[in-house]
């Protein structure tokens, strides 16, 4: 995924299928200030949208050590329920959920002509 608006050598937040940025964590009654690094696919064999990503945070490992938990991923964009399992080599926190991501999705258009 990049972050990279390529026109102007800007850095973006945002880019054309995925989420960059600040996000809020809920595990209980626990509000945890997170980085988001997430992304999301249709799957088709079961019809649903799979988003995913990984998370930094300097009181991830405080709360949640190294077990999984339900939670609430919080972004600009939107909220979702989430997943929150095992950690990387590099202490990043993996995110999953199904259904509505919490981020926009591009708006892609379909060809009408049948070409």
């Amino acid at each position: 995924m990049s972050t990279h608006d390529h026109s102007n050598g800007q850095t973006s937040d945002h880019d054309d299928d995925g989420y960059r940025g600040p996000a809020t964590l809920t595990v209980g009654d626990r509000h945890l200030v997170v980085q988001a690094l997430l992304d999301a696919r249709h799957e088709p064999l079961d019809g649903r949208m799979h988003w995913f990503g990984r998370l930094t945070g300097d009181d991830l490992a405080a709360t949640l050590g190294h077990r999984a938990a339900d939670a609430v991923l919080t972004t600009p964009e939107g909220r979702s329920q989430a997943r929150v399992g095992d950690v990387d080599a590099w202490g990043r926190y993996r995110v999953t959920g199904i259904g509505t991501p919490p981020f926009g999705l591009p708006v892609v258009a379909l060809d009408d002509d049948g070409a």
